[in-house]
């Protein structure tokens, strides 16, 4: 990184977490540290968050039949992760979990910059790419947990520069796992339906705790060009309105016998009952992601591809939104950024503060990374223009300030 920032953590953490750090169970801070690390009994979002909604008893979509028979009713389940490798790549999507004394790092964009989320974010250099350890041309997705300040880091074609360090990506995605937070509506993330990968995974923890408490995610070769909550973000040309909209969510089945199945898959069954899954990016049908981890039992989850598309129905999640109904409203409003003092000598400490409403959440680059609160203090390395971006689910607003250090 070519300037050094100093953030005194007792002073960002007094000023810049504003919002508590408690999932629907566990704390975020309560996580452990690691690759593929428990999360123990944390689970990201308010549990009011529509991943966390238990849906159980909600209605079916009228169009469920449709739906159903658009992807296929004799598909069937296949679980996209598991224990070992396959042509030297493990089988799911991995994350690993930082503290915030991890450095952050600047991401450099491809496809997306413009609705992408600007570093830095603390990415390790060693961080698990998606297909390790020969991670290939697939989504390549890297996701990281920064458990001090409660933030997800995601992103999408991932790869580490070796010679800067620096790691870039066709898109990224910053989330506070603190509140309810979308995407602009119609931007991506480093999912195809503007959705945060991580929340949507099976992960080995939760089922040798008894529960997942959330929905899942999953594939199908073909969408619409639409979505529902809470997907953001549409991937297709296709305007059948059989066609499933990214964000559908798949129920299975009251009726359906989970008690001829293993131990572990019936926490996967349980889930998908209460909670269901949802449709998060063109892929193969109905493939729903978890992590990979050697404690799978891969014989156990191969029991799950008996199970087809008949078995579930679609729940009725509220507006389908295309192109002729996407909600707009205003984005965010900066009324103020600025530097105390805006000339400093090298090594003198800077207060960078800040007025916005209307925003979800705020980021400063470069250096800083999401922020909480309207203030924090820095140590510019040199000379520096720091930008604020403030989004909502309405677009995103800029503002910077430039600190001279003399």
């Amino acid at each position: 990184m070519g300037a050094v920032l100093k953030i005194f953590s007792v002073i960002l953490f007094s000023i810049a977490i504003s919002s508590p750090v408690f999932g629907q169970g566990g704390t975020c801070s309560g996580m452990s540290l690691g690759q593929g690390a428990s999360l123990n009994g944390f689970v990201p979002f308010p549990g009011s968050n529509l991943w966390n909604t238990d849906i159980s008893t909600a209605p079916v979509d009228p169009n469920s039949s449709n739906y159903i028979n658009f992807i296929g009713a004799s598909v069937t389940l296949h679980p996209d992760f598991g224990a070992g490798t396959y042509h030297n790549q493990t089988l799911g999507i991995p994350y690993q979990i930082v503290a915030g004394t991890q450095a952050k790092v600047p991401i450099l964009y491809g496809l997306y910059p413009d609705e992408s989320d600007p570093g830095p974010m603390p990415i390790p250099s060693n961080a698990l790419i998606e297909g390790y350890p020969k991670p290939g041309n697939g989504d390549r997705h890297v996701l990281v947990l920064e458990k001090d300040g409660c933030w997800l880091y995601e992103l999408y074609k991932a790869s580490l520069q070796k010679r800067s360090g620096n790691w870039q990506a066709d898109s990224s995605t910053v989330w506070d796992m603190t509140i309810n937070q979308q995407r602009p509506y119609t931007w991506t993330s480093a999912d195809a339906a503007g959705l945060p990968v991580f929340v949507g995974l099976a992960r080995y923890d939760e089922v040798a705790a008894g529960a997942i408490n959330h929905a899942l995610r999953f594939t199908i070769p073909n969408s619409q060009r639409a979505f529902v909550l809470p997907a953001t973000h549409w991937a297709s040309s296709n305007t059948d309105p059989n066609a499933p909209p990214m964000g559908l969510r798949l129920r299975l089945k009251a009726s359906f016998d989970v008690s001829t199945f293993p131990a572990d898959d019936q926490v996967i069954l349980t889930a998908l009952k209460k909670y269901g899954m949802i449709l998060a990016d063109n892929g193969s049908a109905i493939f729903i992601s978890g992590v990979p981890d050697d404690r799978w039992n891969n014989t156990d989850l191969n029991l799950l591809k008996t199970i087809t598309a008949s078995s579930f129905e679609v729940v009725d999640t509220g507006t389908i939104y295309t192109p002729a109904n996407v909600p707009t409203g205003p984005s965010p409003t900066i009324s103020s950024i600025t530097a105390n003092p805006p000339n400093v000598a090298p090594g003198q400490m800077v207060t960078l503060s800040w007025s916005t409403s209307g925003q979800l959440y705020n980021i400063i680059s470069p250096q800083v990374g999401p922020v909480r609160g309207t203030s924090i203090i820095i140590t510019p390395g040199g000379t520096t223009t720091y930008t604020l971006y403030s989004t909502n689910q309405y677009g995103r607003t800029t503002a910077s300030v430039t600190v001279t250090v003399q």
